[in-house]
């Protein structure tokens, strides 16, 4: 298997890693890219009935999981025509996917201003190695200044 499709591999399994495991007195919740899996009782949660019918009442921080799940989704849309179509750039792939990790920062930090809350963002930390991994070197490629 060559570099591009490891990379559309990785990328796509990040889908099946929870991205955010919260752990609210007790009742563990594994937030996944499809949905937030609940543990007291057992509950799954997509992320589209989230967003259109669960998010009317919740606090501000939980809504850029959603967001977060768009960005990782046109990420892999930018790997994907890159891998068909010949057509990416990856200085924008590399964006999308380390902001989608980025939006469990403010999960994880609105939780832990909850007492006897905490959050870990296991996915979102791993979206970021797997972005440092493939698509650093175009990144810093476009950041280097040359000197005269």
């Amino acid at each position: 298997m060559d570099r591009k499709h490891r990379r559309l591999l990785v990328y796509g399994l990040l889908f099946l890693v929870p991205w955010s495991v919260v752990n609210a007195r007790g009742v563990v919740t594994f937030v996944f890219p499809f949905g937030l899996l609940n543990f007291g009782p057992l509950q799954l949660t997509d992320v589209v009935s989230f967003a259109t019918v669960y998010s009317r009442r919740l606090p501000d921080f939980l809504l850029g999981w959603p967001v977060g799940v768009g960005l990782y989704v046109a990420g892999l849309a930018s790997v994907l025509s890159g891998l068909l179509a010949g057509r990416e750039d990856p200085r924008v792939t590399a964006g999308l996917f380390a902001f989608a990790g980025a939006t469990q920062a403010t999960l994880v930090l609105g939780f832990a201003r909850r007492t006897g809350t905490t959050a870990v963002p296991v996915g979102a930390a791993l979206l970021w190695l797997a972005v440092w991994w493939f698509d650093w070197p175009a990144v810093r490629r476009t950041l280097a200044v040359e000197r005269p």
